[in-house]
């Protein structure tokens, strides 16, 4: 069965784009997803001292193992002062030091979710530049703005839920 690798790029137990990350894997239908939370993959600021002195922390190693074994990504990110945040570009850091591409030249469905009007532009700019240069088939990108009056009791009103169907359904056809 083709598995999916979901994930949100905050680092904090109530996130809303885990939130989001978590509907948008209710949605799939054709896969088996995996909902991860990058917390529990946690390892030091990346530098190439730290990598030749103590090589991978062992989180990233079981990490870069589920990277691997998933055939396509769902992740969806907060943006951090215009930007992404730094515990997940971290995570990617070192999981590019490893055989590969980051993401193995599989479908990445890109979402962002964020309390302000702008649902998340800058940080959905940013990675929709270099996620193609990390191995990512981009799907999306999908920003979803005021997330306490766009998600109510765990689901998405219109017109994103649509949206992101239509989406999920590219993303489904990509695996």
């Amino acid at each position: 069965m083709t598995k999916i690798l979901a994930f949100s790029g905050s680092f904090s137990s109530d996130s809303i784009n885990h939130q989001l990350v978590e509907y948008a894997s209710s949605k799939i239908g054709t896969a088996s997803v995996s909902v991860i939370r990058l917390s529990d993959f946690e390892a030091p600021i990346y530098t190439k001292e730290r990598e030749r002195e103590f090589g991978f922390p062992t989180p990233i190693e079981d990490l870069r193992k589920l990277f691997d074994e998933a055939d396509g990504f769902i992740l969806s990110t907060p943006e951090y002062n215009g930007s992404v945040p730094a515990g997940l570009k971290n995570t990617l850091d070192w999981i590019s030091r490893m055989e590969g591409k980051i993401f193995q030249d599989k479908p990445v469905l890109l979402m962002a979710a964020s309390r302000g009007g702008r649902g998340g532009k800058s940080v959905l700019d940013h990675l929709t530049t270099v996620l193609p240069f990390w191995g990512a088939k981009l799907i999306g990108p999908f920003g979803l703005p005021l997330f306490q009056q766009n998600f109510e009791s765990g689901l998405l009103k219109e017109p994103f839920d649509t949206e992101l169907q239509k989406l999920i359904f590219q993303f489904e056809e990509a695996l």
